[in-house]
């Protein structure tokens, strides 16, 4: 395969300065919503804020790519006199949890670095972020030319594993008959 150069955007989290507001979630799930900022429901956030207040933890965590299954590693890990479990850093939505899927259907949501047309300068989870906890980079890497799987794909295969290949093929059979 062929090397490429690809634009990759990421956006860096300094947990240290994170207090918990939510702003993220909130911009987020309003930027996503159909029509956009119409609705603000911080469960279909991209965006979520693992905490535990109590123990003064709040670390903003981005939706990945989904995980057909559930992972083996049940870790705890200290970090600054602080317990985590390898969860709460996991980016993936999968089966064991329901952080990371759409309410309504349970299909994966993946952060998409709030991409439009035109586009925009950086995420809105970054531009609204009060605290300078998200920041937004940039750069160029060479990497192997590839397939990646599309969206669409990645819906039905979460779709075939909540309902069943036989109960997707006969829904869409249905749909298809009506148009």
């Amino acid at each position: 395969m062929a090397k490429i150069k690809k634009k990759v955007k990421t956006i860096k989290v300094d947990a240290d300065k994170c207090n918990g507001c939510r702003g993220c979630e909130l911009v987020c799930s309003a930027y996503h919503s159909s029509p956009k900022y119409s609705t603000i429901n911080p469960a279909r956030s991209r965006i979520q804020i693992i905490r535990h207040p109590l123990k003064d933890i709040w670390l903003p965590v981005f939706a990945g790519e989904y995980a057909p299954a559930e992972c083996m590693g049940r870790d705890v890990y200290t970090i600054d006199g602080k317990e985590y479990d390898e969860c709460t850093f996991c980016r993936a939505a999968c089966p064991s949890r329901d952080i990371f899927k759409e309410p309504d259907s349970g299909l994966p949501l993946k952060c998409d670095m709030c991409e439009s047309d035109p586009p925009l300068e950086k995420p809105k989870c970054v531009e609204w972020c009060l605290n300078d906890v998200l920041t937004y980079e940039e750069r160029e890497e060479e990497v192997e030319e590839g397939v990646e799987m599309e969206e669409v794909e990645v819906g039905l295969k979460s779709m075939i594993n909540k309902y069943g290949m036989q109960n997707i093929l006969d829904t869409v059979n249905r749909i298809s008959q009506k148009q």
